[in-house]
């Protein structure tokens, strides 16, 4: 499985940007973001099923969110009102299988400046 994110730049404080994912496979149990800061552990952000249930980071809920594309391969995190601490490297990240196997994409840099 093959995951390409893109996306991500620089934005002042307040700002959006939207990241985008794209699965070569379109048959999951969830994809979402996670996003690791410099000198922090990796966390995740947002998750979308394939039944279309989502949930998402206290820290980032009323301010993004994630949805899938008319394509069901692709995963959208929309980001609204980014703060400085929204900074990190956002991986997308699919959940596939009885097995329950992971899947990463390559990471995109989010950059927050205030």
């Amino acid at each position: 499985v093959q995951l390409q994110a893109s996306g991500g730049g620089l934005v002042q404080a307040g700002g959006s940007l939207r990241l985008a994912c794209v699965a070569s496979e379109s048959i999951f149990n969830s994809m979402g973001w996670y996003r690791q800061a410099p000198g922090k552990q990796r966390e995740l952000v947002a998750r979308i099923t394939s039944g279309g249930t989502t949930s998402y980071a206290d820290s980032v809920k009323g301010r993004f969110t994630i949805s899938r594309g008319n394509a069901r391969s692709t995963v959208y995190l929309q980001m609204n009102s980014l703060k400085p601490e929204d900074t990190a490297v956002y991986y997308c990240h699919m959940e596939r299988g009885h097995y329950l196997r992971d899947y990463w994409g390559q990471g995109t840099q989010v950059t927050v400046s205030s």
